[in-house]
Formats: structure tokens, C-alpha cells, sequence
């Protein structure tokens, strides 16, 4: 990781992008202009003192290098002309978490901190590496086999980066050379903290041992009564073998949630993939809302005065399913139809041991499901990292689901619906649609249904020298159909408005709203990278059946802050937000002000791929 220690002073230079990757915009220009005060700090950096050893090791004096943008297509003009050819040999080639680039493998640590958190850091093993990729010496190779891998190899989490490059120089007219570039994210974390109220302790590493097998816990205690301490402990392991099954190990006590589970599961992982499937058990216990008995004013519509019970539920589940893509036929040789025809069939049983509703009963559910899946990725930078690679999904989703509920209480069938597209071209950005409607058949009628979309858009990257920005908009709407829950949905934090929360705002149906701005600095402090955020954030909500929620008057939150992320650890994003929210009548104990921390990105691009049957959900 170049410039881990970079100060906020550090002076930037361009850079060319490599020649491997042809360059899609003008050079990046730096306007810092502090070579007086670095050369200030150089002087106070070679004194032997005490400040001098700091300022040595903290700040990095060489100019920190800026990357150049990525390729932004799917299957490169390079790759297209190695298909069918045989694997001859593949070289890794990889780099520790600080002081490597994975565009200039001669970039070497250059300070004591960056060589020590590579001493702690266990580079990843070789064959995880090749374990991950979708081709061995001898194969043919695929079309979309390199660039396909590559994007595999950088979805996971001990990965920040990776390049699948052919040697041409070795090369042949029937077989290829191969070299894959990866570079490590420093696996390793933890976490506390101490107050009145308890002390918590977290520690986590998402690459134990090279191997990519992901631990976690978190441990609170000298909490109040009702229980003193909880407990949350995961173990998993991605890609079992090279079939690509994960598996998952979890265990969760807490006085309103415990929970015991253990999964496999293989998913569509790429466009070739054929089986998929899954199979889980789990056991829960914990404290619901009661959204059925709440006080409520005339029509239905909930007051001021609202107050959510919670009632004890307990049940378990067992879940399996399995996935069949076939794909079709191809009308150019040298090119494979990225289309897929999907079917997938799941089985379920749900048992509950204590607890009851109108919409909670213990069930047997068959679902089956048909789709036509069309998604390929593109690659950008500055979307939710500062300049890694990122992959964006687009393509087509029709899926269609049935089945059948054998109930404790009644009997019914199940049907739903999903269709989803996502658009992206450097020069307009990138567009997500998504709309699901499902519901229940029982009685010759239907029940308990819901209707969702989704729309998420994205500007193209703006950059004013070394400066860049880029806006956000995401819609969200969930309708709620001759359903008892009426106050199952709520507008707090992810679901709505960032920063808000509020028990009682609860309804039927809703509307939101989120727009957000990035501007990403040239700055580093401390081996974070700055960006300055600005966000507005509207949510319309109604508890009355049958009525828009944009008749009522909409929530709302505005707000900006501070998000410092650092792309070599596993926690890399802290975001500090100070966020505005006008008092409404139903709002009694939200602040108007409020300054909080997160440390997760608001927004996430549905990949378009197809998952097991689902029921629609509603949320």
C-alpha cells in the first residue's frame, strides 16, 4: 500500500496509466503545491529525536502515485484473441497489504510501519489463489474465463485487487501463459470499547492463516440486567475444494436474539456457473414487535401515543434448494451467449415452538421458480472504494416463482414475480430498476401480499484536476396488500434515513428518497483517504390501508460529513455524518441534530444474479 502513512500534506504527481490498460481520460493533474512545508518536515524527519523518529514514520516524502482509470469493458480485445487456446503455465504474483501497487510491481515498502504490518500479515496461499479462478494448466481456455476470474478473484475479502494478464511475449498460436497479479488487504482487526453501560471486545480476521477462512467475534459484557454479556462468534470457508460451496458455522446470544446456524451453500458465482444450490438449519429465539395489537387512531392510522409490545417467538428452520442453468445456443463461434435459462426448486419447513400472529404459522413451503438471467460487469473506480477496481453488474432478471404452503393453520398457494435490469456506459453512468410483486392464494383471494422497486443511479466520474465527484440517487417503495401487519414497516437508518430512529414511525406503506454526493480529495491522512459527503434523504409513509403514502407529509433528513476510508484493512470505511432532521408531530424524542458514525456504505448494486425461490419480502 503506497503511502500508508501519507500525510495530508503529501505531494501527489502524475502518473501514466500502465500500458496494459489504455487510458479512457485526460492526465490527472496535482494543484498541492506545499514543497516548502515538506521540505520543512524532511529536515525535522533526519534529527534524532523523538518528534523526528514520528514525523519519519509517519509521513512519506516521495510523491504518492495516482492511479490511472481502468478498462471499462467486459471482455478486452487482448483476451478475445487467447480463446480456446491451451493453458500453458500460471504465475502469481503476490503482494503483501502495504507499500505494494498493483500497477507497478516495483513499488516496495518504504518505512517501518508498512514493513511491519506486512511481518503480521500472512500473504495469501497460492492454491486459495488458484482455487478461485476458473481455469488449470492444460484447460482451454474459455471465452470469459480470464476476465471472469479476475473478477471473482477481487470480489473476495482478503483480495483488494487483482489482474489476470497473458504474457504475450511467450505466448503461441495455440497456448498461453498466464499471469495473475493479486494484492492482499491486511486481514487482521479488532475492536473495543468501555463505558457504564458494558464493555465490548471484537477481533475478526477474513484470511486466517492464508488460507481465506473468515472468523469473527464480539464479545459484550458487565452489561445491565436482564442478561449481563452477549456473545457473537461466525466461522467460514469460502470455495470448499474448488466447487465454490461456503460454508458458514454461526452462534448469536443476546436477550432479544439468539441464534444457532449452519449453512452450505453454492451460488450462481459466475455466467458459466450450471449448479447451484444450498442447504441450511437454524435455530431462533427472539423478542418481535408486535404490529398487530399497537394503539391506533381513527382508520387505522397510528398516533402519538403509540406503544409496541414485544412478544417472545422461537422456531426453526430447514432449509434446501438446487439450481439449473442452461444456456443457449450461440451463433458465434468464437463467442459464448452469456444468456442463461434458470430453473431452481426449494424446500422448507418451519417450525414454531413458541410465539403466534396472524401472519406466523408453522409450514412446510415448496417453491419452485424459472428465470432468464443476462448479466455481464464492467469495471469502474470511485464508487464505494478511492481508485481500487470495482466491478459493476449489468444485464437482465426475469424471474418467476410458485408454490405451495402446507400450513399448521391453512393452506394456500404462493406466487410471485420479479424483473430487474441494470444499464451502465461511462459517459451517462450507471441505472438499476428493479420492480417484485408476491402474494398468497387462499380462499379465492389473495392475501398478505407486497409490491417492491427499487431504482439506484449513478452519475459518471466528474474530476476537476486531481479532485473527483460523483452523485447518487436511490428510490425505494414498498406497498403492503390486504395484510394484518400494518406497522411492519419502518423508515429508521438503511430502511429510510440515515441517522434516524425512531421506534413508533412505523406503517403500511412507503415512498423514500436518498440522494447523496461524493467529493473524493486528493488527501491522506494516516493512510486514509478523504472524502467530503453531502446527503438529503425523504421518506413518505402511511399506516391507513389503501392510501398513497404520498399524501402524507414526508420525513426528512439532510445532512454532510467525513468518510475516511482506508482500502488495506478489513474495516476500511469510517464515516463521521452530522445530520439535520425537522421535528414532525409523531417525532417526539428525534433530535434535530444529530451527529453519528457508521462504518458501512449506503449503497449496494443488486448483481442480477439469480438466488433460490424467494418469498417477496416486506420491508
Amino acid at each position: 500500500m503506497a503511502g500508508w502513512f501519507s500525510c495530508v500534506c503529501a505531494q501527489a504527481q502524475v502518473v501514466s496509466p500502465p500500458s496494459t490498460q489504455p487510458s479512457l481520460y485526460p492526465p490527472l493533474e496535482d494543484t498541492t503545491d506545499n514543497k516548502q512545508f515538506l521540505q520543512s518536515l524532511k529536515r525535522i524527519s533526519q534529527k534524532k529525536t523523538l518528534f523526528g523518529r514520528a514525523v519519519k514514520a509517519l509521513v512519506v516524502f516521495k510523491p504518492r502515485r495516482i492511479e490511472g482509470p481502468v478498462e471499462n469493458t467486459l471482455l478486452p480485445a487482448t483476451h478475445a484473441q487467447h480463446n480456446y487456446k491451451v493453458v500453458r503455465s500460471i504465475y502469481f504474483k503476490r503482494l503483501d497489504a502495504f507499500g505494494y501497487s498493483i500497477n507497478d510491481t516495483l513499488a516496495l515498502p518504504d518505512n517501518s510501519l508498512e514493513r511491519l504490518g506486512n511481518a503480521l500479515h500472512m500473504r495469501t496461499k497460492r492454491n486459495l489463489l488458484r482455487n478461485q479462478i476458473l481455469f488449470k494448466e492444460g484447460d482451454l481456455l474459455e471465452p470469459l474465463d480470464l476476465s471472469e476470474s479476475e473478477r471473482l478473484l477481487r470480489q473476495t475479502d482478503y483480495l483488494l485487487d487483482a489482474r489476470v494478464l497473458v504474457n504475450d511475449s511467450t505466448s503461441t498460436k495455440d497456448s498461453i501463459d498466464v499471469v495473475i497479479v493479486t494484492k492482499d488487504v491486511f486481514s487482521i482487526s479488532g475492536s473495543g470499547s468501555a463505558s457504564t453501560s458494558g464493555t465490548r471486545l471484537g477481533l475478526r480476521d477474513i484470511n486466517f492463516m492464508g488460507i481465506g477462512h473468515q472468523f469473527r467475534t464480539n464479545y459484550r459484557f458487565g452489561l445491565s440486567e436482564p442478561q449481563t454479556w452477549q456473545f457473537l462468534g461466525s466461522y467460514y470457508i469460502p470455495n470448499i475444494s474448488h466447487t465454490f460451496i461456503s460454508a458458514e458455522l454461526l452462534y448469536q446470544n443476546t436477550h432479544y436474539y439468539k441464534q444457532q446456524s449452519l449453512s452450505f451453500r453454492r451460488d450462481f458465482f459466475s455466467t458459466d456457473t450450471k449448479y447451484a444450490g444450498g442447504a441450511s438449519v437454524a435455530w431462533y429465539q427472539t423478542l418481535i414487535p408486535d404490529y398487530y395489537e399497537q394503539g391506533e387512531g381513527e382508520n387505522g392510522e397510528g398516533g402519538e401515543g403509540q406503544v409496541i409490545n414485544h412478544i417472545p417467538l422461537d422456531y426453526n428452520i430447514q432449509d434446501f434448494w438446487i439450481g439449473r442453468a442452461f444456456r443457449l445456443k450461440s451463433y458465434d463461434l468464437a463467442m459464448d451467449n452469456p444468456t442463461r435459462l434458470i430453473t431452481a426448486a426449494r424446500f422448507m419447513n418451519i417450525q414454531y415452538t413458541q410465539g403466534s400472529g396472524p401472519t406466523i404459522q408453522s409450514a412446510r413451503l415448496y417453491l419452485t421458480a424459472f428465470g432468464f438471467s443476462f448479466r455481464k460487469y464492467y469495471k469502474d473506480q470511485y464508487l464505494f472504494g478511492f481508485g481500487r477496481t470495482e466491478d459493476i453488474p449489468a444485464g437482465n432478471l426475469i424471474a418467476l416463482t410458485a408454490g405451495f404452503e402446507d400450513g399448521a393453520q391453512k393452506n394456500r398457494m404462493y406466487l410471485g414475480v420479479k424483473a430487474a435490469f441494470g444499464k451502465y456506459q461511462p459517459n451517462f453512468g450507471y441505472l438499476y430498476g428493479g420492480l417484485e410483486y408476491g402474494s398468497y392464494r387462499y380462499q379465492n383471494s389473495w392475501e398478505q401480499g407486497v409490491l417492491t422497486s427499487e431504482a439506484l443511479y449513478f452519475t459518471p466520474l466528474y474530476r476537476l484536476r486531481n479532485w473527483r465527484w460523483r452523485h447518487f440517487l436511490w428510490n425505494r417503495a414498498s406497498l403492503g396488500m390486504r395484510r394484518p401487519d400494518l406497522f411492519a414497516l419502518d423508515i429508521d437508518q438503511e430502511d429510510g434515513i440515515r441517522g434516524f430512529s425512531s421506534g413508533a414511525v412505523r406503517g403500511y406503506r412507503k415512498f423514500v428518497l436518498n440522494y447523496e454526493t461524493n467529493f473524493f480529495t486528493p488527501l491522506t491522512l494516516l493512510g486514509f483517504r478523504l472524502a467530503i459527503i453531502g446527503f438529503a434523504d425523504l421518506a413518505w409513509l402511511t399506516s391507513i390501508q389503501n392510501k398513497s403514502p404520498l399524501k402524507e407529509k414526508p420525513y426528512t433528513g439532510f445532512g454532510m460529513g467525513l468518510r475516511f476510508r482506508n482500502e488495506f484493512l478489513p474495516i476500511n470505511t469510517i464515516q463521521v455524518l452530522l445530520g439535520y432532521y425537522p421535528r414532525l408531530p409523531l417525532v417526539n424524542n428525534q433530535q434535530d441534530f444529530k451527529l453519528f458514525q457508521t462504518t458501512r456504505q449506503y449503497y449496494e448494486f443488486n448483481d442480477l444474479r439469480f438466488t433460490q425461490p424467494l418469498i417477496s419480502e416486506f420491508r
